[in-house]
């Protein structure tokens, strides 16, 4: 038992960082997944042809927490990311206009996500995978919330 001395001693007490722009000899920058995916929200929500982000659920949850005062904009909904040391992946989902070339406003959702990702945090973008849940009619929105309330059958 006492010939175990030496034998680990080979080991680097060395920590490895990988390499990229968030690490540096005087030690390394993590960005939360949080902010990746605010990012990614923000990115796809500006390209023309996005009605909406996320699925129909989250967004009937948000648009009750944004009613509710004090409550606020969830720029995440939507957004799915797997954020790495020097790189990510992103998932999206978002409601399309209706008439736009859908193909064509996926494309300008996966270039403006992947662009703004990577000259705000560095990381590199590796993929961003798109799901187009619904096409939004014009006038469908109003026409549900302007809606009479059903007469009483109580009185």
């Amino acid at each position: 038992m006492a010939e175990k001395s030496g034998t680990n001693q080979s080991a680097s007490t060395e920590v490895e960082r990988p390499q990229g722009p968030l690490n540096s000899d005087l030690g390394s920058t993590t960005i939360a997944d949080q902010v990746v995916s605010k990012i990614a929200g923000i990115a796809a929500r500006e390209v023309t042809g996005v009605y909406a982000i996320g699925g129909g659920a989250a967004r009937a949850f948000s648009a009750i927490r944004e009613r509710i005062p004090g409550g606020s904009t969830n720029y995440s909904q939507g957004v799915q990311v797997e954020v790495g040391a020097v790189e990510c992946a992103v998932d999206v989902e978002f409601v399309a206009e209706y008439g736009v070339a859908i193909a064509d406003v996926a494309t300008s959702v996966r270039q403006n996500i992947a662009t703004s990702i990577e000259r705000m945090t560095g990381l590199k973008v590796v993929e961003v995978n798109v799901a187009v849940t619904d096409v939004h009619l014009q006038g469908e929105q109003e026409e549900e919330s302007e809606q009479e309330p059903a007469e009483a059958r109580v009185h």
